[in-house]
């Protein structure tokens, strides 16, 4: 059963890392449309995206970490 979204929930690093992520691949795809350049962007967020999971550390985190967003 699909659990009910608490509208009131505070956002973790978990939420505001996936939101940054997703969000970064799809303007940088949407702007490979103009220039394909643009293509590394989303290679450099998969890449980042990677190499966290082994290393369990992300810039974005840092910044999260200093606006004093929740872990959880």
């Amino acid at each position: 059963m699909l659990k009910r979204i608490n509208r009131k929930q505070r956002w973790t690093q978990h939420h505001w890392i996936r939101l940054v992520a997703g969000s970064m691949i799809l303007l940088s795809l949407l702007l490979a449309l103009t220039n394909q350049n643009w293509l590394f962007l989303t290679a450099f967020v998969g890449l980042n995206l990677l190499q966290s999971a082994f290393t369990n550390w992300c810039p974005l985190i840092v910044l999260l970490q200093k606006l004093r967003v929740p872990e959880q």
